[in-house]
């Protein structure tokens, strides 16, 4: 009978653990991506370009579209791989005539970048719409012109139609296309056990993922990385300590040296770390905040905790169909490599 209390208690002790955790990481300002399709939405919708079917599919095709680039060759798809992770897997970002990225700028995931507040490594652009039409006219990049984008894809009758159905006329313009990808890259969350957790799923985590949230929360961590996305803010960087790798390419932040904070869902599956993307190992990174931000130095207990919570937020991907896309006509502008 005291055997079988004792183990009673333990599990309630356990559940109630567990509880408290919740309620810690929720006054953290940690918020898990919702289950529930309406409040999802609430999230991911914008009023000024609402999420529809049609459009989720014509952005979809353009975001695999390499004819948006004026080589022929570079996709959005090419820097935001949705095989691997929503990046290229490259420390610096490549692009029209295999030109690195001038700063040195590592791609940030495309997954779950709508909750993000701002876009861009220095926050520039405020949405997904604004965020896609920078990388398609950008030289280092895809490097194609707004007339050209639009010639390219008004000379195939199959886009025409699907403009129409999705804005209600064939009318195509730049701002459209972007506007479609953005509304494609809205649907590219990826919830995760640790989503379940904070809905109040006690056992979707370990006890030592479970050992690592407490300490990513007790360190500080959540200062910076809360919210759905777990990131996403403007952050000074670095804000306690140099950063060792600050050599690597020129970017400053933006004019107060603001940076944006990277979502950490899916981390382990978005090596290099940084806007530099200077640093391969996640526990190199960790120490590295810790460093920076946090004004510590996280001993190797600590950070082999954080991690194992970190590697809790790889999440479910949404099944991506590769899209039929069109064949070019007589009067589609051909392919410059210059």
């Amino acid at each position: 009978m005291k055997k079988q209390f004792l183990i009673t208690a333990l599990i309630t002790l356990s559940s109630f653990a567990s509880a408290s955790l919740v309620d810690d990481a929720k006054k953290a300002g940690l918020a898990p991506i919702p289950t529930d399709k309406t409040e999802l939405m609430k999230l991911i919708d914008n009023s000024k370009n609402p999420i529809t079917d049609a459009k989720v599919e014509l952005g979809k095709a353009l975001f695999f579209e390499p004819r948006l680039s004026k080589s022929n060759l570079i996709s959005c798809n090419t820097c935001h791989n949705l095989a691997i992770g929503g990046v290229d897997g490259v420390s610096a970002a490549i692009g029209h005539k295999w030109t690195a990225n001038p700063h040195h700028l590592n791609s940030p995931t495309v997954y779950n970048a709508v909750f993000m507040k701002k876009q861009f490594w220095d926050g520039r652009e405020p949405d997904l719409e604004a965020q896609a039409q920078g990388p398609m006219q950008a030289a280092p990049e895809m490097a194609i012109s707004k007339e050209m984008a639009v010639k390219r894809i008004s000379s195939m009758p199959i886009y025409k139609a699907q403009f129409k159905d999705a804005f209600g006329d064939n009318n195509i313009t730049f701002k459209k296309i972007a506007d479609a990808i953005g509304v494609f890259e809205r649907t590219l969350v990826t919830p995760s056990r640790f989503d379940k957790f904070l809905a109040g799923d006690e056992k979707a985590l370990s006890k030592e993922e479970q050992e690592g949230l407490k300490t990513f929360i007790n360190k500080g961590c959540t200062a910076c990385h809360t919210g759905v996305g777990i990131g996403g803010g403007m952050q000074k960087f670095p804000l306690v300590k140099a950063y060792k790798y600050a050599n690597i390419g020129d970017f400053k932040g933006d004019k107060n040296g603001m940076v944006k904070t990277p979502t950490l869902r899916n981390i382990a599956q978005t090596a290099p770390y940084f806007h530099n993307g200077a640093v391969w190992s996640l526990k190199e990174a960790v120490k590295i905040m810790g460093e920076t931000q946090l004004g510590m130095e996280l001993n190797d207990k600590d950070t082999k905790s954080i991690v194992t919570f970190l590697k809790a937020l790889d999440g479910k991907m949404p099944t991506i169909t590769y899209p039929k896309l069109p064949a070019v006509t007589a009067d589609t502008p051909k392919p410059e490599a210059n």
